[in-house]
């Protein structure tokens, strides 16, 4: 992979050059310090990736010169996380993670035990600073598409209205919780195939509370386990996509 990624919004789907944004011109030539001839990804994000040559190295209005376009495969499930909010600058490294791992969407949630909460105005700047935060990493870790990033909404609304996936899993620490191994298993045996649209969800620190996780079950959520140890919401979210995507590549 070459190693020069931009982000861009082409006007048309097959364009002969691009013209880069202030900020993305600003990123290749003087922080990646890119010279005219080299060569440069550019990506929508969408999973649409043109590989160019920079033909004008600006730090404003970089130009890239279109060789050829490819249009690249999604993988063949998608992820999508439900993230209680987490305190401090922790979701930041969530998103991050999530779009290394290759999850198609995130959905913030506020649980009975979130301490972190959002009006309207603080909110859009925060999903803002998420969307940044993924299509950085999409560009780190070569990633065509930026996953969707959702509006904050209540945990308990979310599990009563989340329809349209093949399983719907919850990080528990309550007796009980099976191992992903093992749901995975009863799904392709009931099924004759591996889940191809999954929902997991994650708890704040000390978990959703007794009422969220009864919630869940009459919503159809199976309780996973992540081990005997606690650990951080984090690190929960990043161990839960990490071996449910391992799987998934593998089934």
């Amino acid at each position: 992979m070459p190693d020069f990624r931009v982000f861009c919004s082409p006007a048309s789907a097959e364009p002969a050059s691009i013209t880069l944004t202030g900020d993305e011109s600003h990123h290749l030539v003087a922080v990646n310090r890119a010279k005219a001839g080299d060569t440069v990804v550019a990506f929508d994000g969408k999973g649409s990736e043109w590989i160019c040559e920079l033909t004008e190295a600006s730090k404003s209005a970089a130009i890239l010169k279109v060789r050829f376009g490819q249009k690249m495969k999604r993988l063949p499930f998608e992820i999508t996380l439900g993230q209680a909010l987490p305190k401090g600058a922790y979701m930041d490294a969530i998103v991050r993670k999530a779009t290394e791992i290759g999850t198609a969407r995130i959905v913030p949630l506020e649980s009975e035990r979130t301490q972190v909460h959002l009006d309207g105005g603080r909110q859009d700047k925060k999903i803002e600073k998420w969307q940044t935060a993924a299509l950085e990493a999409a560009k780190q870790c070569g990633n065509p598409f930026v996953p969707e990033i959702q509006p904050v909404q209540s945990a308990a609304a979310f599990m009563e209205s989340a329809r349209g996936y093949d399983l719907k899993l919850i990080a528990s620490l309550q007796p009980g919780a099976r191992s992903l191994k093992a749901v995975l298993a009863d799904f392709a045996t009931a099924q004759k195939r591996s889940p191809q649209k999954v929902l997991w969800l994650v708890g704040p620190e000390g978990d959703f509370t007794p009422a969220e996780m009864s919630t869940s079950r009459s919503c159809g959520f199976e309780p996973v386990t992540l081990g005997p140890l606690v650990l951080r919401c984090e690190t929960a979210a990043v161990y839960a996509l990490s071996i449910l995507s391992y799987e998934l590549q593998n089934a």
